[in-house]
């Protein structure tokens, strides 16, 4: 992954709940794109930190062993604006875990404003349904990377309370993978 619109998680609960927050800085790009002469962060970005968090929670439910896609954007709507200096705090619930994909509800908010809700769509794509061709979309040493980086296993727990572990999750490289 490129881009990351999560700063960090705050809380990972498995098959349940994660909160990940989002320093929104005026030194970041698209604060002087998005329209000039007033620097807000695009709806769509924070629509993006939202899949983020989301996906990331979904694809532990299969053991981030499974490539988890956002599919569908089921509903959202944006309230306020994000302006630089504020910080976002992103809150997903996993509504329905299913084999082929999940559904998830969340919101952003501003400190006590509401920014937005949404409802989203992720589909599990795997072996049986290869968009690829065979081509990796992801190392899975990157993803364990930005798994540390962002904090998922030094909150991450289940729903009995107890941690999660790195060692867990099968992320290690394969000989397909470049």
């Amino acid at each position: 992954m490129r881009w990351f619109w999560i700063d960090r998680f705050t809380e990972f609960v498995c098959d349940s709940h994660a909160v990940a927050v989002k320093g929104v800085s005026l030194a970041e790009p698209h604060m002087h794109e998005h329209i000039v002469g007033y620097p807000i962060m695009p709806n769509s970005l924070v629509t993006e930190g939202i899949a983020q968090a989301g996906g990331l929670l979904v694809s532990e439910h299969y053991g981030f062993s499974e490539l988890v896609v956002l599919a569908k954007l089921a509903k959202v709507s944006f309230h306020s604006y994000v302006r630089n200096g504020e910080t976002l705090t992103y809150r997903v619930t996993v509504d329905s875990l299913r084999r082929d994909g999940a559904v998830v509800s969340a919101t952003a908010r501003v400190g006590e404003r509401l920014h937005a809700e949404a409802q989203l769509f992720f589909a599990r794509l795997d072996e049986s349904n290869d968009v690829t061709g065979g081509v990796p979309l992801f190392r899975p040493r990157d993803l364990r990377h930005w798994l540390q980086l962002v904090g998922v296993f030094e909150v991450g727990v289940r729903q009995d309370g107890t941690r999660i572990r790195e060692a867990e999750y099968p992320l290690v490289e394969t000989s397909a993978v470049v």
